[in-house]
């Protein structure tokens, strides 16, 4: 077994394992004792880098958000730039994290539906709260000036996320429900990109059926 040390090595280990573990079997179903084991420390080891889960949790969805929510509003913010140009790259911005794990959807729709005032608290101590207001007061910017149509901010987020996650949370149905053997997923990924930034943009950009 390991003994606390100062390497960062190992809380990175720590952080990845407990990332998968709780992708795979959700934050109420992964224990302490099941992280430990998988990383392969006694729990005093694991519990000198995380007192609690929540810590633990916190340092998961930081690992997975903090690097994709930057990013995200760099895209939005740069309105110079054509709106399908940045929808694009907005788009890829996800897909990379997506391929990286195939299972995130499905983890964070889980954690919602099991828990969403949790998810919401663990943002907040983040204060990823801070830049997802920043990203919607960008969009109703935007708005108030003319460069998209004025409509509610869900419709939006209903629109662009469920065009982007869908294709993740249902490949196993997808793949023999509408594919042959031969058939690359990943193509269908890249067939369906035009699409979601046609649609958004569809959205973003009809005026003349504003709300």
């Amino acid at each position: 077994m390991s003994t606390p040390n100062h390497n960062g090595n190992l809380e990175e280990r720590i952080i990845e394992v407990a990332k998968q573990l709780f992708i795979e079997n959700g934050f109420e179903e992964t224990s302490m004792s099941d992280i430990a084991s998988r990383v392969g420390i006694n729990r005093p080891t694991l519990h000198y880098y995380f007192r609690t889960k929540n810590k633990m949790f916190q340092a998961v969805l930081g690992q997975i958000i903090r690097p994709l929510v930057p990013k995200v509003h760099d895209v939005l913010c740069e309105s110079k730039r054509p709106l399908k140009e940045r929808i694009g790259e907005l788009v890829d911005v996800y897909y990379r994290l997506f391929q990286e794990t195939p299972a995130l959807p499905l983890f964070v729709m889980r954690e919602v539906k099991r828990d969403a005032c949790h998810l919401m608290e663990t943002a907040k101590l983040m204060r990823l709260d801070e830049t997802a207001a920043l990203i919607i007061d960008t969009l109703q910017i935007e708005m108030e000036y003319g460069n998209i149509a004025r409509i509610p901010i869900h419709y939006v987020f209903f629109t662009f996320y469920a065009l982007l996650t869908f294709p993740f949370t249902m490949k196993n149905l997808c793949q023999p429900l509408f594919m042959s053997e031969s058939e690359d997923y990943e193509q269908l990924l890249a067939d369906w990109k035009p699409v979601i930034v046609d649609m958004v943009c569809h959205l973003l950009e009809n005026k003349a059926g504003e709300l």
